[in-house]
């Protein structure tokens, strides 16, 4: 049979599109349930690992888009293969299927060599544990499947809709747990907005107490920061483009605030990774913060910032 057909240019599309996207699919679940391990359970140890909700975001995105393009080429596939049989013996299709039974069977054995090298070392954590389990399962299931669609001699069968609307529904649910630990769309955006004006609030501290060094005094408002030398531009909310609040409370007291949209003080699952902080937040103070009209009080210690006085210029 295999004498009597040859791939064709459409042939080649649909299974290399196929595998792809399947592969893609693969990548993505498995990443994404990384990141669900990593929110759930966070290393004390992992300091800059701050990129769960751009992990699960990107996962998400990969899933939804080429999950259902595989769904799709593989019915395309299927159909093709009833009406053809003898498609099934292409070299093709035989060569991608293996190739992807090697991959899924290498990845079980670097799974458990992983899993047995770490054991024997004591570092066996929940976490560990955890992620070799997804990738495990995630491969059993891929090694499996193609090799029961390499026995299979049912050219129609359930089982195919049956394991199409399972991981569809598994797919789905698991982008939409995404909701729960990353939150929605608009929770997000106001969440970077809230990024940004603690950076703006941040930056604005920094030149304060510059300013203070340099001239022994506060600065009566915030425009007297602006500087057209250095380029410093005083910044203002992200959103709504209000100019943020700037109070002196002494000589050497003064506050910041802002309003903003939500708070970092939940103890949800993104909250619990490590605290980012600015390169402007040189002494890594306080900037939790809880929803609405929030104002940070600075005091300046004279014997930490010492004043700098200015150098007359000469002409």
């Amino acid at each position: 049979m295999e004498n009597h057909i040859k791939s064709t240019p459409k042939d080649v599309f649909l299974h290399l599109f196929n595998i792809v996207t399947f592969y893609l699919s693969v990548i993505g679940f498995i990443t994404l349930f990384i990141q669900y391990i990593n929110a759930s359970f966070p290393d004390s140890l992992d300091y800059y690992f701050m990129n769960i909700a751009n992990g699960v975001r990107w996962s998400s995105s990969v899933l939804l888009i080429a999950f259902p393009a595989y769904l799709l080429t593989t019915w395309f596939l299927e159909k093709d293969l009833i009406s053809i049989p003898a498609k099934r013996d292409l070299k093709l299709r035989k060569w991608l299927t293996y190739f992807t039974l090697f991959v899924s069977a290498i990845t079980i054995i670097i799974d458990l060599m992983t899993f047995v090298y770490n054991f024997l070392n004591g570092e066996l954590s929940t976490r560990f544990f955890l992620k070799v389990l997804v990738v495990l399962v995630v491969a059993g299931a891929v090694f499996g499947y193609y090799l029961w669609d390499l026995k299979r001699e049912e050219q129609k069968t359930k089982v195919l809709r049956i394991l199409a609307i399972v991981s569809g529904v598994l797919v789905l649910g698991s982008v939409v747990l995404g909701f729960f630990i990353v939150g929605t769309p608009s929770e997000q955006r106001n969440r970077r907005f809230d990024d940004q004006r603690l950076n703006d609030l941040q930056v604005m501290q920094s030149q304060v107490v510059d300013y203070w060094t340099k001239k022994n005094a506060l600065p009566t408002k915030l425009a007297d920061l602006q500087d057209n030398i250095s380029g410093f531009m005083v910044p203002t909310d992200p959103n709504t483009q209000i100019a943020y609040e700037y109070n002196i409370i002494s000589p050497l007291s003064f506050n910041l605030c802002a309003n903003f949209a939500g708070s970092n003080l939940t103890d949800s699952l993104v909250n619990r990774e490590p605290t980012y902080y600015s390169p402007y937040d040189n002494y890594q103070q306080n900037w939790s913060h809880d929803k609405g009209r929030v104002c940070f009080e600075r005091t300046i210690d004279p014997e930490l910032y010492k004043n700098t006085p200015a150098v007359p210029t000469k002409f």
